[in-house]
Formats: C-alpha cells, sequence, structure tokens
C-alpha cells in the first residue's frame, strides 16, 4: 500500500491493533481472525476511538457479511479477492470521512464562539469584529441600525439581539417597510380605531404597541415612505404612539433595530430619506459583511450547509470536492449566505456521491469566469494613463462593496461628494459609470 501512498503500520492480532488505534487514521482489518475476529475488533474500536474509520476485508463478498460488518461500525468493506483499486478507493473514501468529523468538529468550536451559536459561523476578521460589536451592544436598548447587501443575514442579526438582549421575554415583531404600500403600513405601525378610514370596522392595535416590552424590527427601512418617516421620528423622539383616528397617545416601551440594504447616507444626499430620522436609527451601525469578503469562511458555511441538508434528507455526503470548493472560493456571491445556503441545498439533493462535485453546483458557479482588474503588464502598449488606473480602481472599489458610495468613499479616503463627482465624469465621457 506503501505504493498508493500509504503509511503502513501492521499488528499481529485484533488485541495489538487495539494498542496502534490512536497511531492510525484508518483501520484495515479482515473479518475472520484467530481470536478477537474483525467485527468484535470494530465494535471494540468504535467504542474506544469513535472517530476512526474502520474498513473490513470478507471473503464471502454476501450482503449479510457486509451488514454485519456495518452494523458493528465499520466505514466500508471490501471482498476477496481484493481488488487494489477498490481497496485504495475505499481507503481514501475512509480518510474524507475522518477529516470531515475533524472539520464538524472545528466547526461546531467556531459555531460556538462567542456565544452566538451557529447563526454567526465564521472565523474571518470580518466575522470576529461583527461578534465584537455584538457583544457590546446586545445588553442595552440603543436603536440598532444593521447594514449589509441582501443577503447577508440581517433579520438573524436583528433576532439575536432581541433573544440574547434584556428583552427576550417581551415580543419580535418584524414589518418589511417595502412590502407595503403607505396607508396600510401606517395602519399596521401605528394601529387604528373604528372608522378611521374606510373598511376600519374594528379597532387594531399597531405592531409599534404589539412591540410593546420587546423588539420592532424594521426591515427595508431606506424603503419607509417619505409621509411616514415624521411619524417614526415623534416615536423615536416621545416614545409614544397615536393610532389613527384617536386624539390620545399610547406609550411605548420597546427597542427598535431596523436594516436595509440601501445607502442610508445617499438616501439622505438625494432627499429620499430624512437627515434627522437618520441619525435617530443609526445610534449604533452594525455593518455585516459580503460572502464574497469573508475569505474561508466561504467553506466553512458550505460545509455546515452539507451536513445540515445530507442530515435532513439522510444521505451519506462526507464533503465538498477540491475542484467544486475552488469554485465556491472563485464565485462572488452577489446572494451572500442565503445565496450559497440554496446551492448547497440543491447540490445535496442532486448529487450522486459521497461528495459535492462540480457538476452538482447551480450552473452559474459552475461557469463563473474570475475577472481581475489589469492595470498594466510588462508590453508597453499595455500601460494605461494614471487617470485610466484611478477610475478602474474607484470602479472596483464601488464593485467589491456591493454599491455602497458611502462606504466605497470611506475606502478610497474621499468624501462622498467627490466620489459623486468623479462618477458624473466617468459618465459624462461615455466610460463604464
Amino acid at each position: 500500500m506503501t505504493d498508493a501512498g500509504f503509511a503502513v503500520v501492521t499488528a499481529a492480532s485484533a488485541e495489538a491493533a487495539l494498542g496502534l488505534a490512536n497511531e492510525v487514521d484508518v483501520v484495515l482489518t479482515d473479518l475472520n481472525m484467530p481470536g478477537m475476529n474483525g467485527l468484535a475488533l470494530t465494535d471494540r474500536l468504535t467504542e474506544t476511538v469513535p472517530d476512526l474509520p474502520v474498513v473490513v476485508v470478507t471473503a464471502f463478498g454476501t450482503m449479510d457479511a457486509a451488514i454485519r460488518a456495518i452494523r458493528a461500525g465499520a466505514f466500508d468493506f471490501v471482498t476477496k479477492p481484493i481488488d487494489i483499486e477498490a481497496l485504495v478507493f475505499a481507503l481514501e473514501r475512509a480518510l474524507r470521512h475522518r477529516e470531515l468529523r475533524s472539520e464538524v468538529r472545528r466547526l461546531r468550536a467556531a459555531v460556538g464562539q462567542g456565544g452566538w451559536g451557529e447563526d454567526l459561523i465564521g472565523e474571518s476578521p470580518a466575522m470576529a469584529e461583527l461578534r465584537s460589536v455584538l457583544a457590546r451592544v446586545v445588553a442595552t436598548d440603543a436603536t440598532v441600525l444593521v447594514t449589509g447587501e441582501t443577503g447577508t443575514g440581517k433579520e438573524i442579526v436583528a433576532r439575536l439581539l432581541h433573544d440574547r438582549g434584556r428583552r427576550r421575554n417581551g415580543s419580535f415583531v418584524a414589518v418589511n417597510c417595502a412590502a407595503l404600500p403607505e396607508a396600510l403600513l401606517e395602519a399596521e405601525l401605528f394601529g387604528h380605531s373604528r372608522g378611521a378610514f374606510t373598511d376600519a370596522r374594528t379597532s387594531r392595535v399597531g405592531l409599534l404597541v404589539e412591540a410593546k416590552g420587546g423588539t420592532l424590527f424594521l426591515d427595508e427601512v431606506a424603503d419607509m415612505p417619505v409621509g411616514l418617516q415624521p411619524k417614526l421620528l415623534r416615536v423615536l423622539e416621545q416614545r409614544t404612539v397615536r393610532p389613527l383616528g384617536r386624539s390620545t397617545e399610547i406609550p411605548v416601551d420597546l427597542r427598535i433595530i431596523a436594516a436595509t440594504h440601501r445607502d442610508l447616507g445617499d438616501a439622505v444626499a438625494q432627499g429620499a430619506f430624512r437627515e434627522d430620522l437618520f441619525y435617530r436609527l443609526n445610534v449604533v451601525e452594525v455593518p455585516l459583511p459580503s460572502l464574497r469578503s469573508r475569505g474561508g469562511d466561504v467553506l466553512l458555511l458550505a460545509q455546515y450547509f452539507v451536513a445540515h441538508f445530507a442530515g435532513q434528507a439522510g444521505r451519506p455526503i462526507v464533503g465538498i470536492s477540491p475542484a467544486a470548493a475552488a469554485r465556491l472560493l472563485e464565485y462572488p456571491w452577489p446572494g451572500n449566505v442565503r445565496e450559497l445556503r440554496n446551492a448547497m441545498e440543491r447540490a445535496v439533493a442532486l448529487t450522486q456521491f459521497d461528495q459535492l462535485t462540480v457538476d452538482d453546483l447551480p450552473p452559474s458557479i459552475r461557469t463563473y469566469e474570475a475577472r481581475h482588474l489589469v492595470v498594466a503588464g510588462d508590453d508597453p502598449s499595455e500601460l494605461v494613463p494614471l487617470d485610466e488606473v484611478e477610475r478602474r480602481y474607484v470602479l472596483r472599489v464601488l464593485e467589491v462593496v456591493g454599491g455602497n458610495k458611502t462606504l466605497a468613499a470611506q475606502k478610497l479616503g474621499i468624501n462622498r461628494n467627490t466620489l459623486y463627482r468623479k462618477l458624473a465624469e466617468y459618465a459624462d465621457d461615455g466610460r463604464r459609470p
């Protein structure tokens, strides 16, 4: 087996093999041996070293022998006469299985990091910073603005802040400000009295009152109609609510967490969002990193989703092939963690193997070709003017931050107005804005 790349340690008996169990990565044992047989050895190894895979060799090749080996805890079995290629394949699968179990333990440790559970999986600096910010703000009642691209988990973070905070015993009430027309959103938030408007046959308590003692989550707050923004501002300032059709106000005690995938600073500059409301909501900003900025977290999350969906489906899928992993790392993930989750659920459902392959991935990931910005090469004819270098870099930064002009300006070290001017210049001279 050394020709196949394995370092081999031999044992003259099952009892001797037990003493070597902690020194090897996989055990290959015959089924029939004098003294302790292969099934008994497998059973002992399963009890004492549960992560150590065992491959059993049997001369019978019957289903009964295979079933007995698997029931004893064997990972796989091969029949005599031994086909070397089949044996190598079985051993390689067993090693991959052991590596995956080790990865799962590491993942569980990462999951428990900071006490945030499975919702904040990741070892990247961006995720470490996120956990640090949440740890500092979770025990307060400060109004929080969660920002980030679509699919980064803004509602998950909002729920974590509620579930781990001092208002955990109160209600968590969520509303999507982009999903309702202005009149209906106003009635949903503030409530109304009977007869306050057409079809208001009964009085209704609004979500602001329903969330009393708990948390109100305003998703896509940038899309809140301008006409409702002063009313929400008053709630934040006065901590009272006046339902439609009522002349008296109701005091409310709640925490407000808002979220948006848009640049609220940009919306303020364009007159689409009130500046005073922006500052009231943005007491503590919690920016969520895009998946493409999190490096190896992509594979950590992918392995987690594979284990999750394979477990649900009862399928023996042990991981992701190296080629598929490379594609996952190359892909920019415009849909972020939500897109990765969907891709892994699809792959687990379609795969015919015990590892996800490139063919199991969605077409958008399989066919993606990374496009890197090339500024200059060794050929003088490829050199470009300095303003073209600047233009390409500005656009690249804007792309990396998901179009967030405020964040792009910060990364570029310029103010937002300067960035707007540069983008306008690129558009005026026919270059891509």
